[in-house]
C-alpha cells in the first residue's frame, strides 16, 4: 500500500503550499495551523474522500485533525477495504 500522505497533500491544495505542509508538525491541528474554518474543512474532507474513493463519515472528522492523524485513519480505512 503506498502512503496517503499525497492524497492528504492533494486536498489541502490551495489551503496551504506543499512547503507550508512539510514545515507541519505530524501532531500539528491543521485546522489550526492552516487558519482551516469549517466550510474549509468540509471542502478538505470532500477532497480526500474523493481522492481515496471512500466515503469519510462526519463521525470520523475528528479524526482527520492532525497529519498524523489522517494518515492513519486512511490507512486503516484502506485495510478495511
Amino acid at each position: 500500500m503506498t502512503s496517503p500522505k499525497p492524497a492528504i497533500y492533494e486536498a489541502l491544495r490551495g489551503f496551504a503550499t506543499e512547503a507550508e505542509l512539510d514545515a507541519l508538525s505530524p501532531d500539528e491541528n491543521l485546522r489550526e495551523a492552516l487558519e482551516l474554518d469549517s466550510l474549509d474543512f468540509l471542502s478538505f474532507v470532500e477532497r480526500l474522500s474523493a481522492a481515496t474513493g471512500h466515503r469519510i463519515e462526519e463521525d470520523d472528522y475528528r479524526r482527520l485533525g492532525t497529519m498524523r492523524s489522517c494518515v492513519e485513519f486512511l490507512t486503516a480505512l484502506e485495510r478495511q477495504h
